[in-house]
């Protein structure tokens, strides 16, 4: 981290007005309750226990869960990004380098890199709205899994705290305030794999200092390049509890990585054998990223069952990536490889006051409000070569604000009913400021989202639901002004700001004697059609609008010290209207399976197996050319004896060579004709790798 980030970092002044009094404002509060809050009292307090717990009489609706630190440590994983999968039909995939974020498939969406999904951790949001590569960017190598206290996941539109990017749903991360143990932890395997983490946790003053630091290099499997991947992940957190539970913490959080990209690849070029599957078309592309931030939260609990909630954050992010997808079909001189600019600093915050109801029905009150400013200094596409720079596409500096308003009240009528009534309202500006004149310009939008959710208790253990809602995700602010094609300076249509979707839900959850969870949901998600921003083109294109509709299977079982589970999800997907060129969706996946099979034993053996497959799916509206269907399996086994911790992965057991992601489009090899040819384009799944780790606790 530079200085100078770190002087943008923690300097006041540094940010728009509006971005400072968020800030203040929310601090202020917070520091007010804190010191002049009413007298407390006892409540009752839900114990996270990951997929046991209990989530009967509090849950909205199914497809809703919590896991925690035990089975996501248990868990065999590539990938940072692969604490989602923990969330059931999500998929995580990779199509570039490891220091990229992730692409992500959920309920019959191609999520790109989070567009309909959001991501928070710790009360920051993750995903970044007009960001230099894809709208609501989700890059998750910053987290540390091992920190990981809890994941809580929500399917759909139907929760009035979340906002932008949530129309299939969204995952908060908590990470620990101390830990359970500490941990000197190093790991080792093939392909250049290396990992030190060092994590610890001690009492100070009145309160709990805990520490991370994190070392990962890697080189993968390719080859004609190594990624050459050098991460560092830090973090620094203080924190206080009292004895009724009002609490308070400030963290500070720091990621810098870089690394060399193996993108994707012609399937004509393997077939012709002039690249290998794990080879590269252009060895030069790969990118660096930073994210450093500043965060404070407050949870103060008064008499009465009252609550109040704040989160203040700052965020420090860059990113500098390059690629090429189409190699000479733009330039057949210099090569179609180009560079995304994203640098920013993200601050804002969150408030939320739960009270009861003095009626003779027992009812909940929420009500909330967030904030957030996105001050982007540069955004830009630029045409380069090996690197370096031949011209500039756009570049633009953006500043994108939101206010976000929402209330509901979560009536108890009798042992049996419950309703759940919200209400949200998102105001957003944007303001432009191109390289090109014509594509600068100041816009803003409003929506009105409502929601509904009625739940039956079939017994103590049972349920049943109805939800329904309204969501949204934001456009890229770049899209709402530009009038011009800055290739071309031909006219262009501009986006919508906000665009809405609508979703529904009928769902059914039993749990048993702790030896079941069992939960079914069928579901409806609309999205209205739109213009979308391209961040790779830099210009708009039309999508229609869609629906999408499927049913979810999750099952848990334990028996003595195993634990066994099975998750399905199946989706059909389709646009809405006639148009000549089909109804299917390109990306949509129809089918995912998940299952696997963990075990933990007082001896101190443990380990798990798990299976991930996600079937054949179109690539275009036709359906003329398809995916392929992809299966993996991955094992860990492990032996824990007092502070001492050994295990082993065996990621891609048997060795698949299936696609780890694949699209259909044109591009051009040297030597073939000016328009290129349309073709398959993949990302393999990385041969099977062993890796070992060996952790101390003390």
């Amino acid at each position: 981290m530079s200085f100078e980030s770190v002087r943008r970092l923690f300097q006041l002044g540094h940010y728009k007005p509006a971005a400072r009094l968020t800030i203040v404002a929310l601090l202020c509060v917070a520091s007010d309750v804190a010191a002049h809050g009413g007298p407390e009292q006892d409540i009752e307090e839900i114990v996270v226990t990951g997929r046991w717990t209990d989530l009967a009489g509090i849950a909205i609706s199914a497809s809703e869960g919590i896991v925690g630190q035990e089975e996501l440590d248990i868990r065999p994983k590539l990938r940072t990004g692969e604490v989602l999968e923990v969330v059931p039909g999500l998929i995580i995939t990779q199509h570039s380098g490891t220091g990229k974020g992730n692409q992500m498939f959920l309920r019959g969406f191609n999520l790109d890199h989070g567009t309909d999904f959001s991501t928070s951790i710790d009360g920051m949001p993750i995903n970044l709205p007009s960001h230099g590569h894809g709208q609501g960017y989700t890059d998750l190598n910053f987290l540390i899994p091992e920190l990981i206290e809890s994941l809580e996941f929500r399917k759909g539109p139907y929760h009035a705290a979340v906002g932008d990017f949530s129309s299939t749903g969204s995952a908060h991360l908590s990470t620990f305030r101390a830990l359970p143990e500490s941990m000197l932890r190093i790991g080792i395997g093939q392909d250049g794999h290396r990992q030190v983490l060092v994590a610890d946790s001690m009492d100070v003053g009145k309160g709990n200092v805990l520490y991370a630091a994190q070392g990962h290099t890697y080189d993968g499997p390719w080859v004609d390049i190594s990624e050459d991947l050098q991460r560092v992940n830090g973090v620094l957190r203080y924190s206080q509890q009292s004895d009724v539970g009002n609490q308070w913490d400030i963290m500070l959080m720091g990621y810098d990585a870089s690394w060399n990209s193996p993108d994707q690849i012609a399937q004509r070029a393997i077939d012709n054998g002039l690249v290998d599957r794990l080879g590269s078309l252009d060895p030069t592309i790969g990118g660096a990223t930073s994210r450093y931030s500043l965060s404070g939260s407050l949870l103060r609990k008064f008499a009465g069952g009252r609550q109040l909630h704040a989160h203040a954050y700052v965020i420090d992010y860059d990113l500098d990536l390059f690629s090429n997808f189409t190699y000479f079909l733009d330039d057949p001189v210099n090569g179609d490889q180009f560079e995304q600019v994203d640098r920013r600093v993200v601050s804002g915050g969150d408030l939320s006051y739960l009270w009861s109801g003095s009626s003779r029905f027992e009812t909940t009150y929420t009500v909330g409000m967030s904030l957030r400013h996105d001050d982007i200094a540069e955004v830009g596409l630029f045409r380069t070569r090996e690197q370096q720079r031949l011209s500039t596409v756009r570049s633009d500096a953006v500043r994108e604000s939101s206010v976000g308003l929402y209330a509901q009240a979560e009536t108890r009528w009798n042992d049996r009913w419950r309703t759940r009534f919200g209400l949200r309202a998102d105001f957003y500006d944007f303001s432009v400021r191109s390289n090109l004149p014509a594509n600068s310009g100041d816009t803003n939008d409003t929506i009105v989202a409502p929601k509904l959710s009625l739940i039956y208790a079939l017994d103590s253990e049972s349920e049943l639901y109805l939800s329904t809602g309204r969501g949204f995700h934001s456009n890229d602010a770049r899209g709402t002004t530009i009038r011009v094609d800055p290739n071309t300076l031909s006219p262009v249509e501009q986006v919508d700001p906000l665009v809405a979707s609508t979703g529904a839900e009928l769902g059914f959850r039993t749990f048993r004697n702790d030896t079941l969870n069992l939960s079914a949901s069928l579901w409806y998600l609309e999205l209205d059609s739109e213009l979308l921003f391209v961040g790779d083109a830099g210009i708009t294109e039309p999508s229609r609008p869609s629906r999408r509709y499927g049913i979810e299977l999750p099952v848990y079982y334990r028996i003595g010290n195993w634990v066994l589970d099975v998750e399905l999800a199946l989706t059909k997907s389709r646009y809405v209207g006639d148009d000549p060129s089909g109804d299917q969706i390109p990306g949509s996946i129809e089918r995912v399976i998940a299952a696997g099979v963990a075990m933990q034993y007082p001896s101190g053996v443990y380990g798990s197996l798990r299976a991930r497959h996600f079937g054949d799916r179109p690539l275009v509206e036709d359906g003329s050319a398809r995916s392929e269907a992809s299966t993996v399996l991955s094992l860990l086994m492990g032996y824990r004896r007092e502070s001492l911790d050994f295990r082993v992965e065996v990621l891609n057991l048997l060795d698949a060579e299936d696609q780890d992601i694949a699209y259909f489009y044109a591009s051009r090899l040297a030597g073939e004709p000016a328009g290129g040819v349309e073709d398959v384009h993949l990302h393999p799944m990385e041969p099977r790798t062993v890796r070992a780790s060996f952790t101390w606790n003390f």
